[in-house]
């Protein structure tokens, strides 16, 4: 599966801002949710090749909704690749088992977060 299309869901719209930046001028298209209620109703309306989310925010955190994308078999198929502050390992191995296929860490490095997108089978 080639990645064309991402959903970026963070609660930051400064991050919103450039990671949408970083990747348009990659050549992606991107849509864009704040919480995961936005980011539900993105899933159903486009559903996306690549998810990258947050974890913390308001309501449902990034681990919640990773969980529910991932076993939903609707969306199960859809490759979510956590970028967050949470930087230790315990937080990496938690969203692992909620379905992650990869983690990075804000500040995101545009190289590596690129690099781990076109890793993607």
């Amino acid at each position: 599966m080639s990645i064309r299309k991402i959903l970026i869901v963070d609660d930051s719209r400064t991050e919103l801002y450039f990671l949408s930046d970083l990747l348009n001028k990659n050549g992606y298209t991107v849509s864009t949710a704040e919480n995961g209620e936005q980011a539900m109703a993105q899933l159903a309306a486009d559903k996306p090749d690549l998810i990258l989310m947050d974890v913390v925010m308001p309501g449902q955190n990034g681990f919640q909704l990773t969980r529910q994308i991932t076993r939903n078999p609707a969306y199960s198929e859809v490759p979510v690749i956590m970028c967050t502050s949470k930087n230790q390992e315990t937080d990496r191995l938690w969203a692992m088992r909620q379905g992650a296929r990869d983690f990075v860490t804000k500040p995101v490095d545009p190289h590596d977060l690129l690099s781990k997108i076109m890793a993607l089978p």
